[in-house]
């Protein structure tokens, strides 16, 4: 029989079990590991969209292929008046848009009860954490890109404005150029694109890809005087407010080939969350035993829909951005 700490004979051609190490001269050394009690945090994109829309009708939801009818104002026409004229009495009528629950994400993932208990960790809640951010990183990511093309024709493009017609927000391979000496003022043009359509004015946002951030703390934002702040963005990390417009930034925007669009440009949003309707539910969050071996299933269900409701209230520039 093999002695203490060497290699059994009888192991020849058959692999040893986990842990076990073999060294040069064939003994087996025990080697011990040392885990930190603490993974490496994992960072996630930021998720926008429950900012930026309505979900005033997540309530309603309770399985995939859900619709939800949401009714509009009706628009009450104004007549002139003279004395003694009999008046003419309209029924107003409501106007119903559709919004169906037609996109479905799952997770799931199994735990050993081995790897479990020998843990230190509660990796059961660590993944599902994961499972939880990554789920708003591709739910932010999808929706977004459904975003495109959906704006009031006169809120896009080179010629946009209800009413002037000389609003520049761009097109694909004729975008904006933003840099320093202009990133304030084509937010600027996307807040005339929203005055033009009678949009209220509290409320709005607009959502810029970190490098339209980055120019924007460059330009003269960065002096404390301009914005009326004590501290400047550059000290304070801070963009704010600019043009009645809450600044977001996402690194979910559509860009480049994959968005249709040509490499380097963006696709940049701005409107009110009242002309955007979104809305979510998780139907399923569970934990089962696995019936293929010891340990649990998690799984979760997530079901949503998305739709521009006002097309007035949701602008859309296409842009590059660089430093000059």
């Amino acid at each position: 029989m093999a002695g203490i700490g060497q290699a059994n004979p009888g192991w020849e051609g058959s692999t040893p079990y986990p842990g076990a190490n073999y060294q040069s001269d064939g003994t087996q050394g025990y080697i011990p590991e040392v885990w930190a009690g603490k993974l490496i945090e994992r960072w996630y994109a930021a998720s926008v969209i429950a900012a930026i829309t309505n979900t005033d009708y997540e309530g309603m939801i309770k399985s995939y292929g859900d619709n939800v009818i949401i009714r509009s104002e009706p628009a009450i026409a104004i007549s002139d008046y003279t004395v003694g004229q009999a008046l003419s009495y309209e029924v107003p009528g409501e106007t119903l848009v559709e919004l169906a629950i037609d996109t479905a994400k799952s997770w799931a993932f199994t735990i050993d009860d081995v790897q479990k208990h020998q843990s230190d960790l509660k990796l059961m809640s660590i993944f599902a954490n994961n499972a939880s951010e990554q789920l708003k990183v591709v739910v932010d990511t999808d929706v977004l890109s459904k975003m495109q093309g959906t704006s009031h024709a006169s809120n896009n493009g080179a010629t946009a404005g209800a009413i002037s017609g000389n609003i520049a927000l761009g097109v694909t391979t004729a975008p904006v150029a933003v840099t320093e000496a202009n990133a304030v003022e084509a937010i600027l043009r996307m807040g005339q694109a929203l005055d033009e359509q009678n949009a209220p004015e509290t409320g709005r946002w607009v959502v810029i890809p970190a490098s339209y951030a980055a120019v924007l703390k460059d330009s003269l934002l960065r002096v404390a005087n301009e914005v009326g702040d004590s501290t400047s963005i550059v000290r304070n990390g801070k963009i704010g407010m600019i043009d009645r417009f809450t600044v977001y930034t996402s690194n979910n925007l559509p860009n480049g080939v994959a968005a249709s669009l040509v490499a380097g440009e963006f696709n940049i949003y701005a409107g009110i969350p009242s002309s955007l309707a979104f809305a979510s539910q998780i139907v399923k969050n569970e934990t089962l035993p696995n019936p293929d071996t010891f340990g649990e299933l998690m799984r979760g269900l997530q079901v949503y829909g998305y739709k521009t409701v006002k097309p007035e209230g949701l602008v859309e520039m296409i842009a590059t951005i660089a430093h000059t």
